[in-house]
This record gives structure tokens, sequence and C-alpha cells, in this order.
């Protein structure tokens, strides 16, 4: 019975992430250096897949490290991906080298971003962000995605919230389409109730336009660039991911550049 259950779990479930890719099982098979008939005969339950054969299936539909250990678990196979907590002496080399970027990037702001936005590490330039922002929304390790939209956070104070913030549905959304996920897709919901009715005639996204942010110092324009471990075999790392934000004029630098000296004043003696 048990076996039948496994045989029957890896096969739906191989099915699944096929059609989720829109791939035949011929193709499937190619890219996985199988047969069709294999592929076949594991979706319908007639055979029981390896460990490697689960592993290259799962590599070659494009699988996370998550998806693939989930893949494994349901052909009956331990997780081969380990998955580390951020403090784990494993990881220490690399919080290290992130902890080097984001004050390397400074005077502008950076942030490591793990799974739905929150937060795990920033340089002091992300204070623009959370500026006036409601404290609850800053209670750590807090989401950036929802200070990003929130009404309480900055969305009240990015000037083009209709596009940029339509910008960052769609990037999820698109997310939730290749991997399916029910509570990506509620925090989706949430965010979506934060924007303003969409402006008709709109076509383009906030990914050609910079965020214009009102600020204290005055309106910044920021373009953001995003770095992840495309080679990581944590799944942890592999979830992680750098969001860096560049000046999109020669203003937005200067305000940027006189906050961070601002910060760093130290007071003169009297």
């Amino acid at each position: 019975m048990s076996s039948t259950v496994e045989r029957n779990g890896v096969g739906t479930e191989l099915r699944r992430w096929r059609n989720l890719r829109r791939v035949s099982q011929l193709e499937l098979a190619a890219l996985a250096d199988t047969t069709q008939r294999h592929v076949s005969f594991i979706e319908s339950g007639r055979s029981h897949p390896g460990r490697a054969v689960v592993i290259r299936l799962a590599e070659s539909l494009g699988l996370s490290l998550r998806e693939r250990n989930d893949l494994l678990a349901a052909a009956g196979y331990a997780p081969v991906f380990a998955e580390s907590g951020l403090d784990d002496s494993a990881l220490r080399p690399v919080r290290a080298a992130l902890d080097q970027i984001l004050r390397g990037h400074q005077p502008y702001p950076a942030l490591v971003i793990a799974g739905y936005g929150r937060v795990v590490a920033t340089n002091d330039a992300v204070e623009v962000f959370t500026e006036g922002a409601a404290p609850d929304l800053l209670n750590p390790p807090f989401n950036m995605l929802r200070l990003m939209l929130h009404p309480r956070g900055m969305g009240r104070r990015v000037r083009n919230l209709d596009e940029w913030g339509r910008h960052v549905i769609e990037n999820l959304r698109a997310r939730s389409r290749r991997s399916p996920d029910p509570r990506l897709d509620e925090f989706i919901a949430e965010l979506a109730g934060y924007l303003p009715p969409a402006t008709v005639g709109r076509d383009h996204l906030g990914f050609s336009v910079p965020m214009r942010l009102a600020s204290a110092d005055g309106e910044l324009n920021l373009i953001t660039t995003l770095t992840s471990f495309a080679t990581a075999t944590d799944v942890t790392l592999a979830e992680l991911h750098l969001e860096a934000f560049l000046p999109a004029d020669e203003a937005t630098a200067d305000r940027l550049r006189t906050r961070a000296e601002r910060r760093h004043a130290t007071p003169s003696a009297e």
C-alpha cells in the first residue's frame, strides 16, 4: 500500500509540474536523458523512479531547490539539498560577504530579502525607506514588499505607485504561475488591495521607470538591481536575493550622499 501511494504521489507531482511548465513527455525525457516511455510509466504509477532520475527530472523542469526536495519526498527519498538557518556556521562566509556588499553599496540603499519579501539584512541607507512608516510595519523582520506598497509605509510617498506597484504585483503573479503557492496568492491579494485603480492607457510597467519616492530631502528617482545565488545548493541561500537601489539621476545621488553625510556626522566639540 505505501509503495503504491509513493508511486502515485511522485507520478501525480511530476505530471503537475510538467503541465505547469508546458513541457511534453517527449521534451522532458530528452532534457532528463531518459525515455518518453519511462516518463509515462512514472506518471501513471507503473514505474518507480530512482533518486538520480527524480533529481534529473526536477532539474530539467527548472524546479527550485525546495521543490526538488518535495519531489524527492513524493518519491520516498530523503531531501538532497540542505536548508540551513541564516546564523548557521555553513552560511557564515556568505553572510560576511553580503554584509560587505551592503556596506559597499552605501550611500545607496540595499537589502537582503528572503521569501515573500522578508528582510534579513540592510545597510544604513535603507532609512530612506522607513522614513515616516508606521512602527508596526517595521517590526523585525519587516517585509519590504508590504512596506513599499502599504499606505502607512512607503505607499503614500511613492509618486508613481500605480505603475510601480503593479510592476511589483505582476512579478509576484508570474512567480505564482510558475510555482503555485496559496500563501503567495494570499499575499498578492493583500498587496494589490493597497494600490489605487489602474490608470487607463498605461502601456508600460515600473520595470522601465524609476520609483519616484518623496523624502524629507526631495524626490528620489531610484532603479533596482536584483542579485541571486544561481549556483546555491542550500535551500535558504537559494531563496535569498540582494536588492540594491541606484540613483536614476544626479539629483537623487546628491540627496542620498547628503543623507549619508548627515547620518555619519559627529557633533563637534564645543
